[in-house]
């Protein structure tokens, strides 16, 4: 067999690592067998040529630097050149080259505000990765979360170290999510939710009643606050497991560990290709938490159905399928439904009574709308009233808009083999993840007059309650999307929105707040940050029962 030319044998080498590029753009080759053929069996097998040249030792490391060197060098010449798809978006030069830049601008855990600045300076759509574009245009909504709209990306692969079962929030088929999603619409139906208001009214008592046990002491209101949602979503998932109130605190270390992987999820759903080799050695705490949700769920298919749970409706012990899910099914989204349903609705309520300590106006008039409802003697666990509570629906409105549970969305991505689409003003092709960012879209001024302020009365004035004699509102009700949009949109909403209410209602009838003597309010939104769902500091407060 003749020998190459050493330039013969040095464009082979090349011309095999454009070859790697192009089949790697093509299939997003993932797969380890693949991966090892494009990364190790072809450049050797290409620096054999060099050998005849150069010699063993150094044929094989100088072809190994070639190859690489070459498709690195292609790999960044691509994404910030004009041929890329998404060349006509602006964005951060780097972020265009790898999402390992976005990485680290996001690290401390600030994407919501980074995204934000990187909107405000480029504009409605910004690139922040080589292959994703963030939204902040209202028109954008539907095209993208709607019926019609996209499915969702390759973050929760990356994110649940995919799994060979998803629970429902991972799905990406819509014609699967749509059939998983059945037995959850059923557990938050409207008859459903007439089931759960015992668990929010027994959990709201006993969380008043703690925090009368400790009156005149500084306690952390956003820590008691999730010991309440959690022992709420765990009586209505497994039937009782975390008493966390009850025991006043976190003994079984279930939020230590959830904390704990909210950080290390949110960075592996911006590279979801790395956990893919990584789901083989997953972390104790992922164990851990993975084993404590199974221990629960096998308690719980033991004990039977004593009341309509949650836990019935996904197992289907109601019949409405003809066929129960399996266990694998079960445990995931009975997972889910725990944590999606404790951390997201325990921030939002953090922060509303941050704010509501924050304008003390704002406090005094709640409580005096509580005060007229819910009087000495009244029982403010009763829902009855809160249809005519209009101050107390604005609050929690307000509430949601400055402080969204998952304040830069989810990602969405046109499905595999249907073409690229046209969402709003912008084209988006196949193979690009997109995010309507809500942090952004709440605080635009072209949204709400006053954007970043607490102020409950833009919904009242908007619904007509209230006159307003200042300059024009702008209230844009479609921008207001903090349980997202569609068919993926927060199944939990209604059961969410009880709790606020009535945690608020009852609190603020029986009891008192203010900050902490020396505490710095503005260390809670130094403190906020978004890990997909917004994690939150402490909220020092001194409680105090009222007269």
């Amino acid at each position: 067999m003749s020998t190459l030319p050493l330039r013969g044998a040095i464009a082979a080498v090349l011309l095999s690592a454009l070859g790697a590029h192009a089949i790697f753009k093509r299939w997003e080759v993932m797969h380890l067998l693949g991966v090892s053929l494009l990364l190790i069996v072809l450049p050797g097998t290409a620096s054999t040529l060099l050998i005849p040249h150069l010699g063993a030792a150094k044929g094989i490391i100088l072809g190994f630097l070639m190859y690489f060197g070459t498709l690195i060098s292609s790999i960044v010449i691509y994404r910030i050149s004009p041929f890329h798809p998404l060349a006509r978006y602006p964005g951060p030069l780097l972020a265009r080259v790898s999402k390992f830049y976005h990485i680290a601008k996001i690290w401390p855990g600030k994407q919501h505000l980074y995204l934000q600045q990187l909107h405000d300076r480029y504009g409605d759509i910004v690139r922040f990765g080589p292959n994703e574009v963030s939204i902040r245009d209202v028109s954008c909504i539907t095209p993208v979360l709607g019926t019609q709209g996209m499915p969702k990306g390759p973050m929760f692969d990356g994110r649940h170290f995919w799994p060979e079962t998803h629970s429902l929030i991972g799905s990406r088929d819509p014609r699967e999510h749509m059939r998983r999603r059945r037995p959850w619409n059923r557990a938050f139906s409207t008859a459903a939710m007439k089931e759960y208001t015992i668990f929010i009214r027994t959990h709201a008592q006993e969380l008043s009643d703690a925090l009368v046990a400790r009156r005149g002491q500084v306690v952390d209101l956003a820590e008691w606050i999730s010991f309440f949602t959690y022992d709420i979503m765990g009586d209505l998932v497994f039937g009782g497991w975390t008493n966390m109130v009850r025991d006043g605190g976190d003994h079984s270390g279930l939020l230590r560990i959830m904390q704990k992987g909210l950080k290390v999820e949110f960075i592996c759903d911006q590279i979801p290709w790395i956990t893919y080799y990584l789901r083989y050695f997953p972390a104790e705490d992922h164990k851990k938490m993975h084993s404590m949700a199974f221990g629960q769920t096998e308690k719980r298919y033991a004990a039977g159905s004593s009341t309509r749970d949650v836990f019935y409706y996904l197992n289907n012990e109601d019949g409405a399928e003809n066929t129960s899910p399996p266990k694998s099914i079960v445990m995931s989204d009975g997972l889910l439904a725990l944590v999606a349903g404790s951390d997201t609705t325990s921030t939002v309520l953090a922060s509303i009574f941050y704010s509501l300590l924050r304008n003390p106006e704002t406090y005094k008039r709640l409580q005096a709308e509580v005060d007229k409802f819910y009087p000495p003697g009244e029982d403010s666990l009763d829902p009855k009233h809160f249809p005519d509570m209009h101050y107390l629906e604005a609050v929690v409105n307000e509430g949601l808009r400055l402080f969204p549970a998952v304040p830069s969305g989810s990602q969405r991505a046109p499905e595999i083999g249907k073409g690229d689409m046209v969402v709003g003003p912008y084209y988006i092709p196949e193979g690009t993840q997109t995010r309507i960012h809500f942090w952004s879209i709440h605080r635009d001024p072209r949204n709400f007059s006053q954007p970043d302020t607490f102020w409950p009365d833009r919904w009242l004035i908007a619904e007509g309650l209230q006159e307003h004699t200042g300059e024009k509102l702008v209230h844009d009700a479609n921008a207001w999307v903090p349980f997202s949009f569609g068919p993926s949109n927060c199944v939990g909403k209604n059961l969410a929105l009880q709790e606020m209410r009535t945690v608020l209602c009852h609190l603020i009838q029986r009891l008192s707040f203010r900050f902490a003597d020396g505490y710095d309010p503005a260390q809670y939104e130094r403190d906020h940050h978004d890990r997909f769902v917004t994690a939150i500091g402490r909220l020092p407060v001194v409680v105090e029962v009222r007269n």
